[in-house]
């Protein structure tokens, strides 16, 4: 499947940059007159002046302009102001590709899969994201605790603010998304570990990718539902860390976020 998508741009709620519009722009500057652009685009002569009248009129500058004889014969060519247009366009253009790209790839319309669409406009810099479905909401008088039921059947608590309950209107039954940073994931050997923390994850380490001081620890915590975690290379030679052995994530509640 592929997923396309024209480009146009408003000025003064009416359409001022339009693919073909542009086309003929880089037209013109290519050919310097506005029946060689035209026959290049191709649109009719009558078509391409309404074209650049209506551009030159919505905006707050002239976008392409003419001279007549003179020295150097007279010509069309774009002023700064449309050089600087066609620069943005280009920017933009490119932009929307790269968008389009990571919807394609997130998206699978034959097996009704829409929902992650919902969430390619939101990019945060947690490492782990991890959907799931609003078990309850326990408010108090200033916090709330969110319990999100993950695809892996465990169950995330997150301690916000009822003010961002409330701003977010979590119920229950919400599709929401956690959010937690992989330095904020601690790994232990023993379940049983006596910790306040409210989130601890049984798994299996999927993976390690060791750096110099720093190494990432993928744990796998059921039905292919991961987190990651970055502590110490020297945690990891101290604890004994291996691909395929069972930890423990655990992440305090306070560390998690909530998106919608």
């Amino acid at each position: 499947m592929e997923i396309s998508s024209n480009l146009t741009l408003n000025l003064l709620n009416q359409p001022f940059l339009l693919e073909k519009r542009i086309d003929l722009l880089f037209a013109i500057k290519k050919c310097g007159s506005i029946s060689k652009a035209a026959k290049e685009v191709p649109m009719s002569y009558k078509k391409a002046w309404e074209a650049v009248d209506t551009m030159n009129n919505l905006s707050s500058m002239a976008v392409v302009k003419t001279e007549k004889g003179g020295k150097g014969g007279g010509g069309t060519f774009l002023t700064p102001y449309g050089e600087n247009l066609l620069k943005t366009y280009k920017f933009l253009k490119n932009e929307q590709k790269s968008f389009l790209n990571r919807l394609e790839s997130m998206t699978d319309i034959d097996n009704g899969t829409l929902k992650t669409i919902g969430r390619i406009a939101m990019q945060i810099s947690a490492r782990n994201q991890i959907q799931g479905i609003v078990e309850k909401v326990e408010h108090s008088e200033v916090s709330a605790q969110v319990y999100v039921r993950l695809k892996s059947g465990n169950t995330l608590v997150s301690n916000i603010t009822k003010t961002a309950v409330d701003n977010l209107h979590v119920r229950q039954n919400d599709e929401v998304t956690a959010f937690f940073k992989s330095s904020n994931v601690l790994i232990s050997k023993d379940s049983n570990l006596a910790i306040s923390a409210r989130n601890k994850f049984e798994g299996i380490i999927d993976s390690i990718n060791e750096d110099e001081i720093n190494s990432e620890v993928i744990v796998n915590i059921a039905d292919s539902e991961k987190i990651v975690s970055v502590i110490t290379t020297q945690a990891i030679k101290s604890l004994g860390l291996e691909e395929g052995m069972a930890v423990c994530a655990i992440i305090k509640s306070s560390d998690v976020m909530i998106g919608k």
